[in-house]
């Protein structure tokens, strides 16, 4: 099986068993699913996020052509975050494979709050470090068009 027909394989499976986030962007719409059974204390805390409006018109603070663009940070900057930290949550099956979204944080493991990067490159070296929590469904034409300043209208689940 090629690599897009195992993604559209994969697509569908996630779609019917995972919630989807929906990112509606300055620059277009696009979907991930959320690894809530996989990863249950980031999807959670991501969850729970979305669902009070706390990512909708915040901006996307960080891109690194080929390896991430991040956002989640209501200071804009990357110096803030929600009020909740959460433990760092590694599953040696979630890899930072392109499309990957993931927890930021600072060199403290556990200190994850609000700020998600999203892998637009491979980016294995992450592995065992960073909290995967979801994967990039649809849309990914448009999370490549995503520069630092670029604002998530809303963030919202199917």
């Amino acid at each position: 099986m090629g690599r897009e027909a195992f993604y559209l394989f994969s697509s569908k499976y996630f779609l019917m068993t995972h919630l989807i986030a929906v990112f509606e962007t300055n620059k277009g719409k696009f979907k991930a699913a959320i690894y809530d059974k996989e990863a249950p204390i980031t999807a959670a805390n991501f969850i729970e996020l979305v669902r009070s409006g706390f990512y909708d018109g915040l901006t996307f603070h960080r891109h690194e052509p080929g390896f991430v663009l991040q956002g989640g940070d209501p200071n804009g900057n990357g110096t803030g975050g929600s009020k909740k930290k959460i433990k760092l949550e590694i599953v040696p099956e979630l890899k930072h494979d392109m499309g990957a979204l993931s927890m930021a944080r600072t060199n403290d493991p556990d200190s994850a709050t609000s700020q998600f990067f999203i892998v637009i490159g491979d980016a294995h070296f992450l592995d065992g470090k960073y909290a995967v929590f979801g994967q990039l469904l649809e849309g990914a034409e448009n999370v490549m068009k995503l520069r630092k300043g670029d604002r998530m209208e809303k963030v919202y689940l199917e």
